[in-house]
């Protein structure tokens, strides 16, 4: 797989070698058979499992895209995190799914006489007096707010996590990638060692993940969606990813994108959303996914292994 995982490897080939060893002296001493390999992919399914991504942070545990969601992503032992990236009326990069304030904030109550609630209406102090965490579960998180992209980036660098940041949106925030890049840059994640194995860029707009390739060629993209196997080589020019939603691939599918070389001269991978539940987990695996995002990242976890 094209995301660099030096000791997650290492552990893979030590681990490889410690059951070929045990099955070969099991089969030596006994000739009973043993229950059936599960069916697996030819990629994700590996000994160490698919990457499990933490879906806007641990989100089905805390309130999205929020620092607390990060945190708990961490608590968890999820080193991977999603995050959603959009652009305040003046300029300031925020974090944030919707491009309407209105279902994760309590914006209606701050600024009542400023429907439609957009992201892009309000500036990121008027943003940033929102409570982001009412909303969610049993109130616990009440006074959570969105975080700004700096913000959000200090806390993931902070706990040592890796991300899979996604442009939210682009068409409303022109040169939205290159501001983007220009933040990464500022805060050090687009040095080898983040661009070789610890950030990913995707978006569901074609046109947004070419921009990033054309910027920054040596950075990982993704592309989310579902094109069509005759599209495939097409975006296989500027990306390295295709990310779909789970229930609109197959294995022929995903093989069919493991068989191209992407941006970088690598077999393309597949990341696959939103999984939250462990017979899908298992199904998506079995497939060959390459990686899993997911709202329950230890519910996955628990059905895959992955890391």
């Amino acid at each position: 797989m094209y995301v660099v995982r030096p000791a997650a490897a290492a552990a893979a080939a030590f681990l490889g070698l410690t059951l070929t060893v045990l099955g070969a002296a099991a089969a030596t001493a006994s000739t009973a058979p043993g229950p059936a390999a599960p069916a697996t992919g030819a990629r994700g399914a590996g000994v160490l499992g698919p990457v499990v991504y933490a879906h806007r942070g641990a989100s089905a545990y805390a309130p999205e895209n929020t620092l607390e969601a990060v945190d708990r992503a961490m608590w968890l032992g999820f080193e991977w995190v999603e995050n959603d990236v959009q652009r305040t009326r003046d300029g300031e990069l925020v974090v944030i799914h919707d491009d309407t304030l209105t279902r994760t904030t309590d914006v209606e109550q701050v600024f009542p006489d400023r429907k439609p609630w957009r992201v892009k209406d309000f500036t990121a102090e008027e943003i940033s007096r929102l409570d982001a965490g009412a909303w969610f579960g049993d109130g616990r998180y009440a006074g959570a707010r969105v975080p700004t992209l700096r913000e959000y980036m200090e806390r993931v660098g902070h706990n040592r996590q890796k991300l899979l940041l996604e442009i939210k949106k682009p068409e409303l925030y022109p040169g939205i990638e290159r501001q983007t890049l220009d933040l990464l840059e500022d805060m050090g994640w687009l040095d080898a060692r983040h661009v070789e194995g610890r950030l990913v860029v995707q978006s569901f707009s074609a046109d947004s993940v070419r921009i990033v390739h054309g910027l920054r060629p040596d950075l990982v993209t993704a592309f989310l969606g579902t094109p069509t196997v005759a599209e495939l080589p097409r975006y296989a020019e500027f990306t390295d990813r295709i990310n779909p939603w789970h229930t609109t691939i197959s294995a022929d599918w995903v093989a069919a994108v493991h068989g191209l070389l992407g941006a970088h001269g690598k077999a393309m991978e597949v990341d696959t959303w939103i999984v939250d539940d462990a017979a899908t987990a298992r199904k998506v695996q079995a497939m060959g996914v390459d990686g899993i995002i997911t709202n329950a990242p230890d519910v996955v976890r628990g059905a895959v292994g992955g890391y």
